[in-house]
């Protein structure tokens, strides 16, 4: 029991030796406090003191930009150029390759609806020039030659029985006249070898054939002696003034365009 007893005296001699110890730093910290407070404003009134312009601006004011003055010696060695200010449309350049191709819609083909041979070539070489209704060659045609002169029979028929009083022999004779011409027309014949034929009366052996257009010869297969027939092309004829450039270019170049 005495043993006890004694414990709990060194037990509570401890705890309040521990309490007397808390105060006193309590007591210490308490007194050192008011020193830290006097010496805090000291630093802020030495930063109110500093001039406005060496103070940190805060981050939602803009700080003005300054004017910076170059000379004319250092804005020649960076390679500033100036100008006057225009209003104009800006243009963007773009260097590829290309190939330049002949117009489609510029293009002409001479073919003849008959058959027949070719007699004499005057557009005798690819790339010649050529005008609008320069000969390019003769043609003979046994079923032109035959029109012709059905075309020429019919005529005087129309003429003899011009007077006739019997009904509807004139009508015949006209209606059979009028058939040999369209025929001779669907087949391509110029207006000027039928009016030659009226003229003349007399059946020609040889057509001449002229070129549609002015251009360049690009195909030529009408030689000499040569057959034809109505699906052979014999020349084409391209008209340079104006070409395509076919050329590529990115995707992304396209907006420049």
């Amino acid at each position: 029991m005495k043993t006890y007893r004694t414990g709990f005296l060194l037990a509570l001699t401890g705890n309040i030796v521990l309490a007397v110890v808390l105060v006193g730093l309590w007591l210490h910290y308490r007194a050192a406090k008011p020193l830290d407070a006097e010496t805090k404003p000291s630093n802020s009134l030495a930063q109110d003191s500093m001039p406005t312009s060496m103070a940190t601006p805060p981050a939602s004011i803009e700080v003005p930009l300054v004017p910076v003055q170059i000379s004319p010696q250092r804005l020649q060695s960076i390679g500033v150029n100036t100008g006057e200010v225009k209003r104009k449309l800006v243009e963007d350049e773009i260097r590829t390759t290309g190939n330049v191709a002949v117009d489609e819609t510029r293009l002409a083909y001479v073919q003849v609806r008959f058959s027949g041979y070719i007699q004499k070539v005057f557009a005798d070489a690819t790339y010649q020039y050529v005008r609008k209704g320069q000969p390019l060659f003769t043609i003979y045609s046994p079923d032109l030659v035959a029109t012709e002169r059905e075309y020429l029979v019919a005529k005087q028929n129309q003429q003899q029985v011009a007077q006739s009083t019997v009904p509807g022999v004139t009508a015949s004779a006209a209606s059979l006249l009028d058939a040999v011409a369209e025929r001779l027309k669907q087949w391509g014949v110029p207006q000027k070898e039928i009016a030659r034929l009226e003229s003349t009366g007399q059946v020609q052996q040889e057509l001449e054939v002229d070129s549609p257009v002015s251009g360049y010869i690009t195909e030529r297969n009408a030689l000499p002696t040569v057959a034809v027939q109505p699906e052979m092309r014999l020349y084409t004829i391209a008209d340079l003034s104006t070409v395509w450039v076919q050329a590529q270019v990115f995707q992304n170049e396209l907006e420049g365009l």
